[in-house]
Parts: structure tokens; sequence; C-alpha cells
């Protein structure tokens, strides 16, 4: 992986939580909650993809279609994850 792919990768997955983050709401603690999970699952997805051998909207050696995929997945599976409500006694 080349030094711009990775920057790409960085700010494509970056934009992705921030927008979420724009779109759902929130406080600071759930922007870095979005962030982290857009990261995680964008290069989760471009790993996946590569092990896999899928060439999805492939930008140079960044598997993006996969990668933004996974980032959007992340993304909803920890939005309603982060829904729980604690009761306390």
């Amino acid at each position: 992986m080349t030094p711009q792919a990775f920057l790409l990768g960085i700010l494509v997955s970056t934009l992705i939580g921030a927008l979420f983050h724009v779109w759902r709401g929130g406080k600071l603690s759930r922007l870095h909650l979005y962030l982290g999970l857009s990261w995680l699952g964008f290069w989760s997805g471009h790993l996946v993809a590569g092990e896999l051998g899928w060439r999805f909207a492939a930008v140079g050696p960044l598997n993006l279609g996969m990668a933004v995929l996974f980032a959007m997945v992340f993304l909803g599976i920890g939005y309603w994850l982060s829904l729980v409500k604690v009761e306390r006694k």
C-alpha cells in the first residue's frame, strides 16, 4: 500500500464518520465513536476484500467499494448498539 492510498483511506473514512455524525448528531464523544467505527470498518472492509480477492470500485491498491460498505455497516451497527439505555435504581 502506498502512502497516498493510505492517506486517501484515512480521509475517506474520516469523511464518512463525520457525515454520519452530522446526520445523526450528538456530543463530541459520539463523534469519536463514529470516527473510530468508521476507521475500523473501512480498514476491515479493505482487508477482507483483499483477502477474498474482490475488486469492487478499487482505486489503485485501495479496495474503496468494500471499504466504504463495511464502514457504513460498522457505523449502523455501532449506532444501533449505542442506543441502549442503562436504567439505574
